[in-house]
C-alpha cells in the first residue's frame, strides 16, 4: 500500500480484520530496508510485503551458493553465482502491487540507514550488530536482528527511548450490558450473564444509558479492579443516585509506552530474555551466550564451526564458559553448546520460516504501532530434531555435495536426505497454511525422490482476498483451482517435487479416492484445514490406519500446532461442542443486545426471504410429495412454509407477494421496511410496554432486554434507502425482475407506494425463551391453524404451473451483488430499534460473512512449526518429551511450547487400551475362504482372550447372539443387514464389539476387519 491513499480491501481483506485500517494506513508511510537475502531475509521480506507498507529495499552483497537453495524459495539453479537480492527481486516484486520492492548490492554505511524507519539485519556479524543498532537507536530507527544458525535462531527488537504502543493486543475492546450497580465503597458493576466480562485489574472503563446512577454516564473513563467473570469494582458510588436500570459499559483502550536498550546495552541483560518452551527452562539463556561465543568463534577462525566437528564443539564451549564467566549461569547447557556447534553451518526452511513469520510481525508492530513489540530477546531451538540417541554422528556424511538440499544435509546428513526424499505424503489444504507447507516441503525434497510423492487437495478456486496470504497466488490465477496453481508453483522451487493435485473435498464422498490402498500407502498426512469438522473427519481416518497428522491453524495473530503420533500422543479428537456460544433464538426474533445479534438476524431475515423461501418453492413445483412431507413439521411450521410458498406464488394483486415489475420490488421492500421496523416493534411495544414490571416487581425491560423504540421511514434518511434499494434489487433477482441503483428513480417509485396501516394485536404472543419457542412450534394447531392449514393446501393446488424461482447464496466478498449492502442496512436500523450502535460495513462483512481474520505472518510462524515436527516424525522419534504443540500469539509475543498428551487409556476386562489399539483381523488368511462370523468371535478369543457378545457395523447390528448368522462370512453377514452392498472401495470393515467379560465398558478397541 504505496502512500496514503484508500486501503485496496479486496486485496487486504483478511489482514485488515487483524490489524485494522488506521494500522494500515500507518504501515503505507513505512520505509523499511531487510539486509541479508538468504533463506531468513527472504522469507521476512515476503511476509512484510504482503503486509503492505510502503516501501520495502532488500539488500544483499553475496551471491547464490547450492546451500542457498535449501531454504532460499525464490533463487533457482540457473541463478548461482548472481547476486542473490538482484535474483529475488523479481518474485518479491510481484508479490504486492500496492508496495515497492528495490534491490541494494552495495554495502551498509550509517547514511544508506538514514532513509528508513525500520531496518533489518540478517545474516550479519555481532560487530556490524552493534554498529548500526547504536546508530539505528540514537537516530530512532526502529532496529531488528533475526539470525538462524541450523536448529537454533534469535530476534531482537530495539524500538528506541519512548515507543507507543496504541493497541497491546489487538482484541476489540469488550462491550458489556450492566445487570445491577452497588451504592458503596468502591460501587461493584455486575454484568448480564451471558457472557463474562474478559477484562483484567487496571482496565479503564466508560459508562453510558444507565437510569438512575446517571452520574457515571458523564465520567472520564474509570479504572476497574477485577471481583469475579461477571463483576468488578469502580470508584466511590456511595453518594450516587439509586441504580435503576440499564447500561453499557465500554472498555477504553489505554495506549502504552515502552523503553527499549540498544543491542550493546541489552546483550548483557538477561532479564529481556523471553522464556517460550517449558520443556527446555534455561535454554534461552545457554543460547544467548552461544549465539555469541559463535561471532567470536567466527572473527577467530573466519569461518563457522564444521558440521558434527567436535574439536569445534570444544572450542565454542570454552568461548560460552568465558562468557559465562561474567554472567554467571546457574545452568549452562553444555549439550545444547555442542549440538548448536554442529549444526550451526545448516539452514533450514522451516526455521527460517517460523523466525520470519515473527520477525516480520515485529516490522508490522514497528510500523503502525499496533500490537506489543518483543522485550527485546527471543530465543529458540529445535534441537530435539537430530536423532534421539543423543550420539555424535561421522563428518564424513555431512559434506556438501553440490545440491540444493547442501545446507540441510549439513544438519541432518545425506542419510536423512534420502528418507525425506522417499516420502509419500497426503497435505489436505492449499490454502495459507498450505501454501507455505508446500514452499516448505519443496525446499526440504518431501517427496522428492523417485519412489516419493506429494497428493495436495483443494476443492476451492483462487479468488482475490487469498493473494494477501496465499503467496503462491497471484492476479492471473483467480479463478483457478488452488491446489493446481500451488502444485505448479512450488514445481518452479523444486524441479524435483513429485506432486499431485486434486479437487476434492475431504469426506465420505471421496472415501472412493481416499480410499485404504491410499492411506496405507501414505507415511503421513498434514492437515491445512480451515474447519474443525474437517479436521475431525481427517483425524478419524488417520486414526484409522494409524497415520501420523500434523495440524496447525492460526486466527489473526494467534496460531497452535499439533503432532498426532500413532501410539504415542492423543488425537485431534472429536469436534468440541459449541452449542454454548450459539445466540438463543428469542435474543434474535425480540431482544437483541449487540450488534452481532442484530447481524445474525439480518443474515437470517437475508436467507429465509431471498434463499430459503425460494428453494422451498421450487420444491414444491418440483415434488408431489412436498406438502405432505412438510405437514409433518408440525401445524405451525407448516403454516409458516406453505404460507410463504402460497404468497411468493401468488400475484400481488390477488392477494400474494409474486411482483410482476421492478415498481412492485420496491413496493415490497418498503412495506417489509414497515413491518420489521415499525410494526414488529409496536406489536412487541404493544404486549411489553416500556413500564412493564416482571411478577416479582422489577422492570421487564432492564439486563440484557434493551427496549426498543419504532422507526419512521425516511426517504432522505441514507441507511433507510439503502435498505429498500437492496431488499428490492434481491427480490427482483429471485423472480429474474431487472432493477436500479438509481436512488432518486426509487424514491419517485416510493412516492407511489401505498403502505398499510397497522394495528397492535391483543392475541399475539411473544416468546421470552428458546424453550417456550420450541414447545409451541411442536404443538398441534387448533381449529382456526387446521382450517388454515387445509385452505392452504386448497389455494397452492391450484398454483402447480407457476415459473420457478432463483434463490440467491450469501456471498460477502463481491460488493456488487447486494448481499452486504442488505445485511448492512438491515442490521443497522435493527440496532437504531434497540439503540444498539451500529456496526461499518467492514466489521458487519466479517461478523455477518463469519471471516476469519488471516495474516500471512501467522502462517508462516505455524506452517514452520508443523515442519519441524515433520523432521521429527521422519526420524522416527519414540520419545513423546521429543515432540511439541505450539500455542502462539503474535500480538503480545505469546509462546508457550509444551510436549503433546498421551492418549487417554481406558480399561476392558481388566486390560489397559488406548484409541490406537485395536484388533487388525485379516478376513482372508492364506488365501482361504473368507472368516465366518464364528472365525472372528474365535480369533478374537485366542489372540485377545475376549468373548465377543455383540457386534456393530455403524448403526446395524450384526449380531447379538443370533446363532444362524455364526456360519455367514462377514462380507455376507454386513449385506444381509445393512442390505447393501459393500462399496468397492471399502477393503476395511470398522466393527465395534461388546464382551463378555466386560459388557458395560463404553468405550472398547474396535476391530479392523481386513476384507484384501
Amino acid at each position: 500500500m504505496a502512500g496514503t491513499g484508500e486501503i485496496d480491501e479486496g486485496f487486504y481483506s483478511r489482514q485488515l480484520y487483524v490489524l485494522g485500517h488506521e494500522a494500515m494506513h500507518r504501515m503505507g508511510t513505512a520505509e523499511v530496508l531487510i539486509a541479508g537475502m538468504k533463506g531468513l531475509g527472504v522469507e521476512i521480506a515476503k511476509n512484510v510485503i504482503l503486509s503492505g507498507v510502503k516501501s520495502v529495499t532488500v539488500q544483499d552483497e553475496g551471491q547464490a551458493e547450492w546451500s542457498d537453495l535449501s531454504s532460499q524459495f525464490f533463487l533457482q539453479e540457473a541463478d548461482l553465482g548472481q547476486n542473490r537480492a538482484t535474483c529475488s527481486l523479481p518474485q518479491l516484486s510481484a508479490l504486492n502491487p500496492h508496495v515497492l520492492v528495490s534491490a541494494h548490492t552495495g554495502p551498509l554505511n550509517e547514511e544508506f540507514l538514514l532513509k528508513y524507519q525500520v531496518v533489518v539485519l540478517t545474516d550479519s556479524s555481532l560487530d556490524d550488530q552493534k554498529r548500526f543498532g547504536d546508530f539505528c537507536h540514537e537516530r530512532g530507527i526502529r532496529f531488528i536482528v533475526a539470525d538462524t544458525r541450523g536448529l537454533c535462531g534469535q530476534l531482537f527488537c530495539d524500538f528506541g527511548e519512548e515507543f507507543e504502543v496504541l493497541d497491546r493486543d489487538g482484541e476489540m475492546p469488550a462491550t458489556l450490558m450492566i445487570d445491577r450497580i452497588t451504592k458503596d465503597n468502591p460501587g461493584v458493576v455486575i454484568c448480564a450473564d451471558d457472557q463474562k466480562h474478559g477484562l483484567c485489574d487496571g482496565s479503564k472503563v466508560i459508562f453510558s444509558e444507565i437510569q438512575g446512577m446517571t452520574e457515571l454516564n458523564s465520567m472520564a473513563p474509570v479504572e476497574i479492579k477485577v471481583c469475579g467473570q461477571y463483576s468488578f469494582s469502580i470508584c466511590d458510588t456511595s453518594n450516587f443516585s439509586e441504580y435503576e436500570r440499564g447500561g453499557v459499559v465500554t472498555e477504553v483502550k489505554q495506549p502504552l509506552m515502552l523503553n527499549f536498550k540498544p543491542l550493546s546495552e541489552a546483550l548483557n541483560d538477561h532479564q529481556l530474555l523471553i522464556l517460550n518452551d517449558y520443556g527446555k527452562m534455561s535454554r534461552h539463556n545457554t543460547l544467548h551466550l552461544a549465539f555469541q561465543a559463535l561471532h567470536s568463534f567466527v572473527k577467530k577462525e573466519q569461518r563457522l564451526p564444521h558440521p558434527w566437528s567436535q574439536p569445534d564443539a570444544d572450542l565454542l564451549l570454552n568461548l560460552v564458559k568465558e562468557l559465562n564467566s561474567v554472567s554467571k549461569l546457574e545452568e549452562l547447557d553444555e549439550a545444547a553448546v555442542r549440538s548448536f556447534s554442529y549444526t550451526a553451518r545448516g539452514d533450514l526452511a522451516p526455521m527460517n520460516a517460523f523466525f520470519g513469520g515473527l520477525a516480520a510481525q515485529e516490522v508490522i508492530k514497528a510500523c503502525s504501532g499496533k500490537f506489543t513489540p518483543l522485550q527485546q530477546w527471543l530465543y529458540f531451538d529445535a534441537l530435539e530434531c537430530l536423532p534421539e540417541d543423543g550420539g555424535c554422528l561421522e563428518e564424513s556424511s555431512f559434506s556438501s555435495r553440490g545440491t540444493r538440499y547442501d545446507a540441510q544435509i549439513l544438519v541432518f546428513g545425506s542419510e536423512f536426505q534420502q528418507k525425506l526424499l522417499m516420502q509419500k505424503y497426503f497435505l489436505v489444504g492449499a490454502g495459507a497454511i498450505g501454501c507455505e507447507l508446500l514452499k516448505n516441503f519443496a525446499l526440504i525434497g518431501l517427496g522428492a525422490g523417485e519412489e516419493g510423492r506429494i497428493t495436495v487437495t483443494d476443492m476451492d478456486y483462487i479468488e482475490r482476498s487469498n493473494l494477501n496470504r496465499q503467496f503462491l497466488f497471484r492476479s492471473k490465477d483467480i479463478g483457478k483451482p488452488k491446489s493446481e496453481v500451488a502444485a505448479k508453483a512450488v514445481a518452479g522451487m523444486n524441479p524435483q517435487i513429485k506432486i499431485t493435485a486434486h479437487q476434492n473435498r475431504l469426506d465420505p464422498d471421496s472415501e472412493g479416492v481416499y480410499d485404504y490402498s491410499f492411506f496405507m500407502g501414505l507415511d503421513g498426512v498434514a492437515a491445512a484445514l480451515d474447519n474443525v469438522e474437517a479436521r475431525v473427519y481427517l483425524d478419524k481416518r488417520c486414526v484409522l490406519y494409524q497415520k501420523p497428522m500434523l495440524e496447525g491453524g492460526t486466527l489473526g495473530s494467534k496460531g497452535h500446532t499439533l503432532v498426532v503420533v500413532p501410539h504415542l500422543t492423543e488425537s485431534y479428537g472429536p469436534a468440541k461442542t459449541s452449542s454454548g456460544n450459539g445466540i438463543p433464538l428469542c435474543t434474535l426474533k425480540n431482544f437483541p443486545h449487540r450488534i452481532e445479534h442484530t447481524l445474525q438476524w439480518a443474515r437470517d431475515q437475508f436467507e429465509g426471504l431471498f434463499k430459503q423461501t425460494p428453494e422451498n418453492v421450487n420444491h414444491f413445483l418440483r415434488d408431489p410429495k412436498f406438502i405432505e412431507r412438510t405437514l409433518t413439521h408440525g401445524d405451525a411450521e407448516a403454516l409458516e412454509i406453505l404460507g410463504g410458498v402460497w404468497s411468493s406464488l401468488q400475484e400481488m394483486g390477488a392477494g400474494g407477494q409474486r411482483p410482476q415489475s421492478w415498481e412492485d420490488c420496491v413496493s415490497w421492500a418498503r412495506c417489509k421496511w414497515e413491518t420489521l421496523y415499525s410494526n414488529d416493534i409496536c406489536q412487541l411495544l404493544h404486549c411489553f410496554p416500556p413500564a412493564e414490571v416482571t411478577p416479582s416487581g422489577l422492570p421487564f425491560w432492564s439486563g440484557n432486554k434493551r427496549c426498543p423504540h419504532p422507526l419512521r421511514f425516511d426517504p432522505n434518511n441514507t441507511t433507510h434507502m439503502e435498505f429498500v434499494m437492496a431488499a428490492a434489487n434481491l427480490y427482483g433477482q429471485i423472480y429474474k425482475i431487472k432493477g436500479t441503483r438509481d436512488i432518486t428513480a426509487i424514491r419517485k417509485t416510493l412516492e407511489k407506494v401505498q403502505v398499510p396501516a397497522f394495528s397492535p394485536k391483543s392475541s399475539v404472543k411473544i416468546h421470552l425463551t428458546d424453550k417456550e419457542m420450541e414447545e409451541d412450534r411442536k404443538k398441534e394447531g387448533d381449529d382456526t391453524d387446521k382450517a388454515r392449514l387445509t385452505e392452504l393446501k386448497g389455494k397452492l393446488s391450484s398454483l402447480k404451473g407457476s415459473g420457478q424461482m432463483y434463490p440467491v447464496d450469501f456471498e460477502k466478498d463481491d460488493d456488487s451483488n447486494f448481499h452486504m449492502d442488505y445485511i448492512v442496512a438491515a442490521s443497522n436500523l435493527r440496532a437504531e430499534n434497540y439503540d444498539i450502535p451500529a456496526a461499518d460495513r467492514h466489521q458487519s462483512k466479517r461478523i455477518a460473512g463469519r471471516i476469519i481474520p488471516a495474516i500471512a505472518t501467522t502462517t508462516a510462524a505455524v506452517a514452520g512449526l508443523m515442519c519441524l515436527e515433520l523432521f521429527k516424525l521422519i526420524q522416527g522419534h519414540k520419545k513423546i518429551e521429543s515432540y511439541r504443540t505450539a500455542y502462539l500469539n503474535l500480538a503480545v509475543q505469546y509462546f508457550v511450547l509444551s510436549q503433546p498428551c498421551r492418549p487417554q487409556s481406558f480399561e476392558v476386562a481388566g486390560k489397559k487400551y488406548t484409541l490406537w489399539d485395536d484388533f487388525l483381523v485379516g478376513g482372508r488368511r492364506c488365501n482361504q475362504q473368507e472368516m465366518t462370523l464364528a472365525d472372528l468371535i474365535q480369533h478374537v478369543k485366542e489372540t485377545n482372550g475376549l468373548t465377543i457378545s455383540g457386534l456393530f457395523y455403524g448403526p446395524a447390528i450384526l449380531y447379538s447372539g443370533q446363532e444362524d448368522r455364526l456360519k455367514m462370512s462377514m462380507s455376507d453377514l454386513v449385506k444381509k443387514v445393512t442390505k447393501a452392498e459393500i462399496p468397492p472401495h471399502e477393503k476395511m470393515l470398522e466393527l465395534i464389539p461388546s464382551f463378555e467379560e466386560d459388557e458395560d465398558c463404553e468405550t472398547v478397541p474396535i476391530i479392523r476387519y481386513k476384507l484384501l
